[in-house]
């Protein structure tokens, strides 16, 4: 298992500009870092590269961040409008040399109603083709697509292992995979570790976070169980601290952090990643 670091808790958008942050993320002892990609004009993924070659570092996931015009189950222009973004990011990877498409790949963030079953089951219909093409492009490429249940308050569609795995079975594509999180499933799923387990084969990334989004290792999670669950199933993905603190505005507001969570983020890269290196040795 390799430790990661997504970039949201230093920046938004990550720009060309950001690989400045490479060199620290490198000394804090992480071995991959993952970019969410706010707009694709924002980087050239050649320099972007030779920044992560230049400090020893991958990029090991590409986070796609899923905007109300970037819905596979909105109006049909937002359906034409989030494949294209995301097969554009696709092709990004491939220059970046990364393997992972990650997210919560079916719908806007923040889209969260409560439809009626019959309107329900339509929209899954939709995401089941939309996802299917999608993945079409990622098997192309060589590239893999990790789609994240996410919490009651940020999506109404897919909010737990089961429901990911529903959708997983029904795309039916082997470039298709499970994104579990630790602070979305402390709030979602009755018992993390079990969730784990029975994602098995098909967990391909992982995000480790606090119960309050921010330092894993400072909270109530049951680390122990869910780094047994990880070493049951034979883990290898990375496991990326993913937390957001109020120094990145947009960031900030859009994932409802409105106190200060940590001292400083920083602490939260240096003492989660020292956390989970003891923790998953």
């Amino acid at each position: 298992m390799r430790l990661g670091i997504n970039t949201f808790l230093f920046t938004s958008p990550f720009t060309t500009k950001s690989t400045r942050l490479f060199p620290t993320f490198k000394k804090w002892g992480f071995e991959t870092v993952e970019i969410p990609i706010e707009d694709p004009a924002h980087i050239d993924p050649k320099k972007v590269k030779a920044g992560l070659d230049k400090h020893g570092l991958v990029c090991g996931s590409i986070c796609a961040c899923m905007g109300p015009d970037r819905d596979l189950r909105g109006t049909v222009k937002q359906q034409k409008t989030g494949l294209k973004y995301m097969k554009t990011l696709i092709d990004q990877m491939v220059e970046l040399d990364c393997p992972s498409l990650i997210g919560p790949v079916y719908s806007a963030v923040g889209r969260a109603d409560a439809v009626p079953a019959k309107e329900y089951r339509a929209q899954w219909k939709t995401v089941v083709k939309n996802l299917k093409e999608l993945c079409a492009y990622a098997e192309k490429k060589g590239r893999i697509i990790c789609l994240e249940p996410l919490n009651r308050f940020e999506t109404d569609f897919i909010n737990t292992c089961d429901q990911g795995l529903k959708m997983i079975k029904d795309v039916n594509s082997p470039a298709l995979k499970l994104h579990l999180d630790t602070f979305h499933m402390n709030i979602e799923e009755k018992n993390q570790a079990k969730a784990i387990r029975k994602a098995g084969k098909a967990l391909g990334h992982f995000h480790a976070c606090g119960s309050d989004r921010g330092t894993p290792g400072g909270d109530h999670i049951d680390w122990k169980s869910i780094t047994a669950a990880l070493k049951s199933i034979r883990y290898k993905g990375d496991v990326v601290i993913e937390s957001f603190t109020t120094d990145v505005k947009v960031i900030a507001k859009a994932a409802a952090i409105w106190r200060r969570i940590e001292p400083t983020q920083n602490e939260i890269a240096v003492k989660g990643v020292k956390f989970l290196k003891k923790t998953l040795k």
